[in-house]
């Protein structure tokens, strides 16, 4: 990584996820980013508020057979499975660059049970390089009959509790937008310790083959992601924001800094950028650039005073 810092200054861009500061509300989002090093080439990693690596389970996982991937109008369908390299991997082989990148490391973590979530959180304790954990809630509980974990309000309480009973960094959790009520969900991961909400993860869909007359993904079914998805997001951010008092963070269809600044002024503290990797690798740091331009344009001291500033 050969970049260097050659922009004017900005005002004031820093903000706090809980005990965790950015120097930027840029993020990337979990699974569209991989872990870093594939996108070293194509932007400036350092000039990111965090990264946010893919999802890492106890044992490697292969992920669903394809195809897995279709794109629909304005966004995509994904049916990944999951796929990764296991925690072990991760920290012989991951870790070791990604905390020589100089940003927030969030390191994305799933299971299929409680205690999965636990021994997880456990061997990610202690290692240097990691700023803050996201829990996928979004992942079925195989105990309870394969319920999500982030459809029911006691079963996210109950996980965030586990992960927050052994963590030594912060603790993000990431809502599922498949759900009656968000506030809900946000108010019972809050009352579990979480430091911080993230939202939203995808929406459930599926696509159809006319000519073959069959699913085109081998999974049948998969998650919405993309601009297709923002109007949602953007309500459930905002909805998350008034139910809860700590951090949140909007996910979901952001492709350039005035969609990032929507989510900020609905309530975001952050916002996590990951369909547009796929189209414009450069997306993050274009969007760190346009957020200040815009915070200069108004003559403000700091983002931090546009968060929430929605004016009803």
């Amino acid at each position: 990584m050969e970049f260097v810092k050659d922009h004017d200054p900005y005002p004031d861009l820093r903000v706090n996820i809980g005990s965790l500061e950015l120097q930027n509300p840029v993020m990337t989002a979990s699974g569209t980013f991989g872990y870093a090093r594939e996108f070293e080439h194509l932007l400036n990693l350092h000039r990111l508020g965090g990264i946010v690596v893919k999802g890492i389970s106890l044992e490697p996982r292969a992920g669903n057979p394809p195809p897995r991937i279709v794109e629909t109008p304005c966004g995509m369908l994904n049916a990944i499975g999951l796929q990764n390299v296991g925690v072990e991997q991760f920290l012989t082989e991951k870790i070791p660059y990604l905390s020589g990148i100089g940003v927030p490391v969030v390191v994305n973590i799933l299971g299929d049970s409680v205690d999965e979530y636990r021994l997880l959180t456990e061997q990610l304790a202690g290692v240097d390089g990691i700023a803050a954990l996201e829990v996928n809630i979004s992942c079925p509980n195989v105990k309870k009959g394969g319920v999500a974990f982030g459809t029911i309000p006691s079963m996210a309480k109950a996980v965030t509790e586990a992960v927050k009973g052994v963590a030594d960094v912060p603790v993000m959790v990431k809502l599922s937008p498949n759900v009656s009520d968000i506030a809900e969900m946000a108010r019972a991961v809050e009352d579990g310790g979480a430091d911080s909400i993230s939202l939203i993860n995808t929406l459930i869909g599926m696509a159809i083959d006319l000519d073959t007359k069959k699913p085109v993904l081998a999974n049948i079914i998969g998650g919405l992601s993309g601009p297709a998805i923002k109007p949602v997001a953007l309500r459930m951010v905002y909805q998350a924001a008034k139910a809860v008092k700590i951090p949140v963070i909007g996910i979901g269809g952001i492709e350039t800094a005035r969609d990032a600044l929507e989510f900020i002024l609905a309530g975001a503290t952050a916002v996590q950028v990951g369909t547009a990797n796929f189209v414009n690798p450069r997306v993050s740091e274009e969007l760190v650039d346009g957020i200040g331009d815009y915070v200069r344009s108004e003559q403000l001291g700091s983002i931090r005073e546009l968060i929430g500033a929605l004016e009803l």
